[in-house]
């Protein structure tokens, strides 16, 4: 029982050590592989025109972030406030930007964490536009496609979005990212002082 028990340690303590140089990387594989380009294909419906797009959000990202504001005001983007050109600018900007952050590593925890709140408005946002039924349910015994409700569920995919992303909140870029190089290269700097 002993030996047994000693190659168990032996095994899973490997396991853990690998673990932990492992899983941010694989986080941030998982967000490359499943997110990445749905936020981006997002993120170019949003833009208006030209270079300079961003400053100027096309009519769907006003009714994708504002659904019942732009249904009371006809559709009509000129009757929103500043106040929803402002969010739909910083919206779009931040649709474009963390992912492309989480992707290469760099400020790889605070985009993680920006990305958290992008979900949870979209999540929102969503909510609002969802049937009840959609929305899905946690312990509901529904884990696969259900076509009565076309998915598993609204909520119960972002939760596993967000659990990605915290991964990385917690456990950082890994050790091949931006952020390493940058960590390395700061404990350099200080080394040399």
């Amino acid at each position: 029982m002993r030996a047994l028990l000693s190659l168990h340690h032996m095994v899973f303590g490997l396991v853990e050590r690998v673990g932990d140089w492992m899983l941010p990387m694989i986080a941030r594989f998982m967000f490359a592989a499943i997110l990445f380009v749905y936020f981006w294909k997002s993120a170019m419906t949003k833009l208006g025109d030209g270079i300079f797009g961003f400053l100027f959000p096309s009519s769907g990202a006003y009714i994708q972030m504002f659904p019942r504001a732009m249904e009371a005001a006809g559709y009509d983007t000129s009757q929103l406030s500043i106040f929803h050109w402002a969010v739909a600018v910083a919206g779009t900007t931040a649709e474009i930007i963390l992912p492309i952050l989480i992707v290469v590593g760099l400020f790889t925890r605070l985009a993680a964490i920006g990305m958290i709140g992008f979900v949870a408005v979209q999540s929102l946002t969503d909510v609002y536009a969802a049937q009840h039924s959609k929305w899905g349910q946690w312990f509901d015994n529904v884990a696969e496609y259900d076509p009565a409700i076309k998915g598993v569920g609204l909520l119960d995919i972002r939760a596993l979005w967000v659990f990605v992303l915290l991964v990385i909140v917690i456990k950082g870029a890994g050790a091949i990212s931006l952020d390493a190089i940058l960590c390395r290269k700061h404990k350099a700097d200080i080394d040399v002082m």
